[in-house]
């Protein structure tokens, strides 16, 4: 099969498109393709992947070329080449990423999402600059906004706890702390993330709506959270630990007061920091947590970053690029994350360990939504022996090891000891004479206890 047959076949796509004349859409899609991963357009094919052919003169070429170096900004000269099929003529146009993004066309931003051309928007425009030059929005200043906008209480207490898990950072004061972290600019002007973590009053930039749902439309229960996002995550823990199920776990072992949530709670942190500290705070959208009764849907405005897909997420093959590396670094110094890029592969093991399903994760218009849901009960029955199983045997090796120190302890003495019940101390004993573990020598006064080895 030759290299256009090939290229017919796989159809047009991320890094490929055609055309069968030369138009100002030929410039628009060289122009996503730089802000994406690059690719080529091939002239003289239809997009049904019929090869029409073009006519080329003897400055045609460097015509077009002129005309997509005039119209672009930066600049972009494309490497051009004539293909002969059929004798036909093809010309293809391949350009790679460009490095300092993005690239325009008379005025206008495109980016490439599958097949076909994005038009990017003003906060899309300025965020794949920011990543461009390995920064982010939230490393600059907050319009209007200065030092005497912020709790100095809030940045005192990050800054202590980054002080007490690292001896080898210190600061004086809380503006040392502000200003060698760049979160105090000139001028007592303060940067978007510092606003964002200490904020005094609550503003509509960090809004977080919380509801329990009955259904998909009825709400039982709902707040808003429009605090400083440090604080939320404590807001959205305690809403959701309101809202879900906490068992107490009675069994006819007589097991007494084993606890167990509906979903590990750790779990359910890790995905409300990733929520909180990378979602897109330039945009319009709030972000969004339902509780249902076997299911939570987070939501959060801003997708995945253009290098990262859902399937290297999940597979963990992919470099973490923060969306919003000043917050993200405060919070990993307050030990809050461990490192970049590994909080999904934590969360999906902690929801298998747990029994539970691993948790879906999606990129949907506007954003990013990560749903995670209540199990089975047959998995749930598992789980539940697994853990009185691990207690009655510790309870059991605590009873041994008190009669070892004292054989004539009684079983309300051994009852008050370790915490529970006279009548399962009696029941935990039963079962170790039955074991051949346990025995009683003499009288129920005068007698003592036998630890047979």
């Amino acid at each position: 099969m030759s290299k256009f047959q090939n290229i017919v076949q796989a159809g047009e796509g991320l890094q490929s498109e055609f055309k069968t004349s030369f138009r100002e859409d030929v410039i628009e899609t060289l122009v996503a393709f730089s802000n994406a991963k690059g690719g080529s357009v091939y002239i003289g094919i239809s997009d049904k992947g019929d090869i029409s052919g073009v006519s080329i003169g003897k400055e045609t070429l460097q015509n077009w070329i002129n005309a997509i170096k005039n119209k672009t900004m930066p600049q972009i000269i494309p490497d051009a080449e004539i293909h002969t099929v059929n004798g036909k003529n093809v010309v293809s146009f391949y350009v790679s990423e460009y490095p300092v993004k993005p690239v325009s066309t008379r005025g206008r931003y495109y980016k490439r999402v599958g097949n076909s051309n994005h038009l990017l928007s003003v906060n899309e425009v300025s965020n794949m600059h920011l990543q461009t030059i390995n920064s982010s929005w939230d490393y600059y200043p907050r319009p209007g906004k200065t030092l005497a906008d912020i709790s100095i209480e809030k940045v005192e207490k990050v800054m202590n706890s980054i002080m007490q898990r690292n001896s080898n950072i210190h600061f004086d004061s809380a503006e040392e702390f502000l200003i060698k972290n760049e979160l105090l600019l000139k001028e007592d002007n303060i940067s978007n993330g510092c606003y964002l973590m200490f904020c005094k009053e609550d503003n509509l930039f960090t809004t977080i709506q919380l509801g329990l749902f009955a259904s998909e439309i009825v709400i039982k229960d709902d707040i808003t959270s429009s605090g400083d996002i440090l604080t939320q995550v404590d807001e959205v823990m305690s809403f959701v630990r309101k809202h879900i199920n906490k068992e107490l776990i009675i069994t006819d072992k007589q097991i007494e007061n084993i606890q167990r949530w509906q979903y590990p709670l750790e779990g359910i942190r890790e995905l409300v920091l990733n929520m909180i500290i990378h979602r897109d705070y330039t945009s319009s959208s709030d972000s969004i947590v339902k509780v249902f009764n076997d299911h939570i849907l987070f939501f959060n405005p801003g997708g995945l970053p253009d290098s990262i897909t859902i399937e290297q997420l999940l597979t963990n093959n992919y470099v973490s690029t923060p969306r919003n590396r000043q917050i993200a670094k405060i919070v990993k110094e307050m030990g809050w994350i461990e490192k970049y890029g590994t909080g999904i592969k934590r969360v999906r093991n902690m929801f298998v360990e747990y029994g539970l399903k691993q948790p879906l994760f999606e990129s949907i218009p506007g954003g990013f939504a990560a749903t995670v849901f209540a199990k089975n009960k047959n998995v749930v029955d598992n789980v539940v022996d697994n853990v009185v199983d691990s207690v009655v045997d510790k309870r059991r090796k605590k009873i041994l090891s008190l009669l070892k120190e004292n054989s004539k302890l009684s079983a309300k003495e051994l009852s008050l000891d370790i915490g529970v019940s006279s009548r399962t101390i009696q029941r935990d004993i039963d079962k170790l004479k039955e074991d051949r573990k346990l025995k009683r020598v003499g009288g129920e006064k005068n007698g003592y206890w036998n630890i047979i080895d």
